[in-house]
């Protein structure tokens, strides 16, 4: 179960009640808690705020990730750059954008520092692509610095609320070398998308899963409590032969005990993922 992790901070308390932010005063225990449910995969997490304060900006902040991965057995694949939802600079002009742009370079070459092989782009909520002029600057500057993120060995992968055939379209227009789909169960769950069709549309484009569950139109819930259809994801992805990785972002527990829902979800993918006959890293 190599290739199932966590996403960071689902085993720290909530900060200021949001679901996922950088969890700054627990983030180095999470490494403890997660080999202590052999766990050994975490996907990190960047907000804007304090963007240049996160250790994995920093020099110093870099070596002590480091040493915590090797202590506790932990690699770091890939990165969710909610920094990018929050703050995006295909909706900024001027110096702004510039400033912007010039962010997501800096995430880029502390991923290469880092060895962190992809970073998760939401274009969802504040980050959502709302017209054509908005989503040509994101190609712009993705084409622009594609050979740096050759030359990093990184891939960039979009979440994204398109619907299939709008997604489908849009990667279209990158190169599927360096650049695909983040495929969030919850997030087409909750707008009732159906994985054939959106497996059809884009399924070969998939390079990272995160596994959560939503109600329809409606919020993250617990696995298996949501308008997810499991079965019908896993059984696509087995058809692709998806090799990836599968990211817990899974709802937060109401009585502060993170270990034992990460636990079970964990198997609750690993069941889904046999059921399908997706063999599992």
């Amino acid at each position: 179960m190599d290739n199932i992790g966590f996403m960071q901070g689902r085993l720290s308390p909530l900060v200021d009640g949001r679901i996922q932010s950088f969890p700054w005063s627990n983030w180095r225990e999470e490494f403890v808690l997660a080999e202590g449910i052999n766990i050994n995969m975490m996907e990190w997490t960047l907000d804007q705020e304090r963007l240049y304060e996160n250790p994995l900006m920093t020099s110093d902040g870099q070596r002590e990730i480091d040493r915590l991965c090797q202590l506790h057995s932990l690699s770091i694949p890939s990165l969710t750059g909610d920094c990018f939802m929050q703050a995006p600079f295909w909706k900024a002009s001027g110096n702004d954008q510039a400033a912007l742009q010039k962010d997501f370079i800096a995430v880029a070459e502390a991923c290469h520092r880092f060895c962190i092989g992809s970073i998760v782009v939401p274009l969802v909520d504040n980050g959502r692509l709302e017209n054509q002029d908005q989503e040509n600057t994101l190609v712009r500057f993705l084409e622009r610095h594609a050979g740096l993120f050759s030359s990093h060995g990184l891939t960039v992968v979009f979440e994204s609320d398109f619907s299939p055939e709008e997604l489908a379209r849009f990667i279209t227009r990158l190169d599927p070398a360096l650049f695909g789909i983040n495929y969030d169960i919850g997030n087409s769950a909750a707008l009732g998308f159906s994985p054939d069709e959106e497996f059809a549309a884009y399924g070969h484009r998939v390079m990272n899963v995160h596994v959560k569950d939503r109600i329809l139109g409606g919020g993250t819930v617990p696995l298996g409590e949501g308008a997810a259809d499991f079965d019908a994801v896993f059984r696509q992805l087995a058809r692709i032969g998806y090799e990836g990785n599968f990211i817990l972002q899974t709802a937060r527990a109401d009585d502060e005990d993170h270990l034992s829902p990460l636990v079970e979800y964990r198997e609750m993918t690993v069941a889904w993922a046999s059921k399908s006959g997706l063999l599992l890293a």
